[in-house]
């Protein structure tokens, strides 16, 4: 055996690959060439392994016998035949190990009666390998008896030596082969034990790789859903305020147009660092842009108010030591519910935005005096029925809030408030103590 040191790497530093043999390297490329050869051509196989000891049989048959037989005038015609009776059922022995088994202990048996004692009788092992290979071990115990009845009438009827010299070797032969072929056997077991275990954890594999593609397509759909829909919400608003405002005040008109474009780089420049991720040759030193944060609340407000709803604000506590991801939750779900104040509350409609920031984590309610009829802000259309629902509830909107607010074992609550004066309500509160995902 040879050891070859890993080169380059600190982990296995201490350690080396052992190479096997170059011959046990060559006896297992042969072994399974026999075998592939085997599995494509049984009946050819089968034909070359029962001629070679058909041939061989025959070949003791001429006279060689007598060299070691006790009876050395047993008719030439009744050898020819034992000898086939012992080579010929070969080619059977996969397909029906016993019985061929018991036509050669038959054969046996009347060789050793009449004293040839043929040689050809260790044919039988082969199918003793057979059978320890593919048939419980209670049948190995039974063939294993079978073969020793023509060696107990041999030794009955001509007896050389002492008993046991004439049965215990040719017991203890079959003996071992009976074992070499239950570890073969156990051999392919284990072997076809890690192929199966292989071919699962491929397959685990690949259902592990394609769950995490469906939630990262969750991912980036959700937060397409909150960039395109919240910007394309406040530019449809300020382009409606902004015509209703040209005739009487061209100031703010102009305003509403630079806050469309404003707005518009800004959505823009968001939804190029989302599908950034998604190119195959996006350079590994891209610019990247950090996530709205709790920081960035203010500036949503603004753009909100800038697009005709009024929006009343108020903060409690300080946020302290709050990880980035919950930050990027709270800022969404915030974005997520004056987007639907938006598109759904009706012209009339007024929002507030309550964060408080305690020792048991963050939470945050969003209400409105929306009517819930879809006219929007001054002129934001009708949005998407599906958020709307029975009030806004039923779209992909909260459905993205109430994934992200899982995430963090926190609790949503969204839902109509008692009228009048009616309106809509949505209360987030994320846990402190929660694990980062």
């Amino acid at each position: 055996m040879t050891e070859r040191p890993h080169a380059g790497s600190s982990l296995y530093e201490d350690e080396a690959v052992t190479e096997p043999h170059p011959l046990t390297q060559s006896l297992q490329r042969w072994t399974q060439r026999v075998r592939a050869f085997d599995r494509r051509r049984p009946l050819v196989w089968d034909l070359l392994i029962t001629g070679f000891f058909v041939g061989a049989a025959l070949v003791d048959a001429n006279g060689g016998w007598r060299n070691t037989a006790p009876n050395t005038h047993v008719p030439g015609w009744q050898v020819f035949l034992m000898s086939l009776g012992l080579s010929v059922p070969l080619f059977w022995r996969r397909r029906h190990p016993m019985a061929v088994l018991a036509m050669m202990v038959a054969t046996n048996l009347l060789s050793n009666w009449t004293g040839a004692m043929l040689q050809a009788a260790l044919i039988q092992m082969i199918v003793l390998f057979d059978i320890a290979m593919r048939l419980p071990l209670r049948t190995l115990g039974r063939a294993g008896l079978l073969m020793t009845a023509p060696l107990v009438v041999g030794a009955v009827r001509f007896p050389r030596d002492s008993w046991d010299q004439q049965i215990l070797p040719n017991v203890w032969a079959y003996a071992l082969v009976a074992l070499f072929g239950i570890a073969v056997r156990s051999r392919q077991d284990y072997t076809a034990a890690l192929v199966e275990r292989a071919r699962r954890l491929e397959i685990e594999r690949d259902q592990q790789a394609q769950l995490a593609a469906a939630a990262e397509r969750t991912r980036i759909a959700r937060e397409m859903h909150d960039i395109i829909g919240h910007n394309l919400s406040v530019i449809t608003g300020l382009a409606d305020g902004g015509s209703y405002a040209a005739a009487k005040s061209p100031e703010r008109a102009a305003q509403a147009l630079e806050a469309i474009g404003t707005t518009s780089r800004q959505a823009l420049s968001e939804l190029r660092r989302l599908l950034d991720v998604l190119r195959d040759d996006a350079p590994a030193t891209a610019e990247r842009s950090p996530q709205p944060a709790l920081t960035d609340l203010d500036q949503l407000i603004d753009g909100v108010r800038a697009a005709g709803l009024p929006v009343r604000s108020t903060v409690s506590g300080r946020p302290d030591s709050i990880p980035a991801g919950r930050q990027l939750t709270v800022y969404r779900v915030v974005q997520e519910a004056l987007t639907n104040t938006l598109k759904h509350g009706g012209p009339t409609a007024t929002a507030t935005v309550a964060v408080s920031y305690t020792d048991h984590g963050v939470t945050v309610e969003v209400t409105d005096t929306g009517t819930g009829s879809g006219g929007g802000a001054p002129g934001p259309g009708n949005g998407d029925a599906s958020d709307r629902g029975n009030g806004r509830g039923n779209g992909r909107g909260l459905t993205g809030m109430r994934e992200r607010t899982s995430l963090y074992d926190g609790t949503l609550e969204a839902g109509p408030l008692p009228g009048p004066p009616g309106g809509w309500r949505v209360h987030l509160h994320l846990p402190k103590d929660s694990e980062t995902p």
